[in-house]
């Protein structure tokens, strides 16, 4: 397991790092208010491969791992967790479904364009009805000739109304049937096809989250992702990289919470001195600070086995459930430290405290995490 950056690696980091401070960091209050999804930004993050960092080079991404990827979505969560959900469901979910399970053809015609950021990438599997119980989908789709027509609608989508392209999982066969579902690609611009509500969020605002709507949408039957029936198996799968993600997000947000608690700390002064020296501010930040490394070390293991192609369920699911439960007490910690100045919207606390409930909740609850987690543990 990797625990140190190569030279390579660091220089990557603070290449990701100066972007954030120069093209994020001076809008992040305004586009949160605003609920505004910066989609140029996005192109010039492709420019700098973060669009398609685990795409290998002949696709034109950035051919790059786990151990960048985790890094890089860090480095973005640490200013505003919002861009780095949306690179993160990008890369891990719509492009990485493709990457994963598609054909030749079919990585050629679409991975380009999504890891240049020319295209964001939209991944459709919950719906109003569904959010764990994903087996119970509506949304279906039925074959007519070479065709395959869909019907219904995806809630809670990253990039449902931008996103120039999405993978989406309908339903094909019997309800509840685990082999009843099938994977397709949908460009934007396809008839029948339109985005919906934009949800209005406590946190993640600068993220779109909406719906996708399909009415008599007719797909080409070369747009499904693998066999007819293997959707589900392969959301599985897809969500098993998606929680390093995640988790990679919950670290970025709880370093960025604990860095400005640390900073306010050792300026604000009361009693005479830096509020640093107290020991009941100081444990706090020695709490935050441990757990912040143990949810790390989980989720450089997970990383460790994705890049070494082994098993990750179990290992993902425990690094995703830790780190984003220590996002939220990094934070909540972190905006009581600041008093009530971290309760206003001129320190970055009250926004990290926002965003990192969702870290809980997305792509999966912390109630599923340690549901995965305990039948694997139970497997024998």
């Amino acid at each position: 397991m990797q625990l140190t950056l190569t030279s390579d690696q660091r220089l990557i980091r603070d290449s990701i790092r100066d972007f954030a401070l120069k093209e994020i960091l001076p809008h992040r209050m305004e586009w949160d208010e605003s609920q505004h999804f910066p989609r140029d930004l996005f192109q010039r993050m492709g420019e700098l491969g973060l669009m398609g960092m685990l795409v290998p080079e002949q696709y034109g991404g950035a051919g790059l791992g786990y151990y960048e990827y985790k890094m890089a979505i860090e480095e973005l969560a640490k200013v505003c967790g919002s861009i780095g959900l949306s690179m993160a469901a990008h890369n891990s979910l719509c492009t990485g479904h493709i990457l994963q399970f598609g054909s030749e053809e079919q990585k050629q015609r679409w991975l380009p364009k999504l890891a240049s950021g020319q295209w964001i990438g939209a991944w459709g599997l919950t719906e109003a009805n569904t959010g764990s119980d994903a087996m119970r989908m509506r949304c279906v789709a039925e074959k007519d000739g070479d065709e395959w027509v869909l019907n219904g609608t995806k809630n809670w989508i990253t990039h449902g109304i931008t996103g120039d392209v999405a993978v989406v999982l309908a339903r094909t066969g019997e309800l509840l049937d685990s082999r009843g579902i099938t994977a397709f690609v949908v460009e934007r611009g396809t008839p029948g096809f339109s985005g919906g509500k934009k949800e209005n969020k406590l946190g993640m605002r600068s993220s779109e989250t909406a719906e996708m709507i399909f009415d008599q949408c007719r797909i080409p039957a070369a747009n499904v992702l693998g066999e007819v029936g293997e959707g589900f198996i392969q959301a599985m799968k897809i969500l098993d990289g998606g929680r390093i993600s995640i988790a990679s997000l919950a670290l970025g947000m709880a370093k960025g919470a604990l860095e400005t608690a640390t900073q306010y700390a050792k300026e604000r002064e009361q009693f005479g001195q830096p509020i640093a020296r107290f020991q009941a501010i100081a444990f706090k930040l020695a709490d935050m600070a441990t757990s912040i490394e143990a949810a790390d070390l989980l989720t450089l293991q997970a990383c460790e086995l994705k890049t070494q192609g082994k098993a990750v369920t179990k290992e993902s699911a425990m690094a995703k459930y830790e780190a984003s439960e220590v996002c939220v007490r990094v934070a909540t910690e972190g905006v009581q430290i600041l008093g009530g100045y971290g309760y206003t919207k001129d320190f970055p606390a009250e926004k990290f405290y926002r965003d990192s409930k969702l870290c809980t909740i997305g792509e999966g609850t912390s109630e599923i995490q340690k549901l995965v987690i305990s039948r694997e543990l139970l497997k024998a």
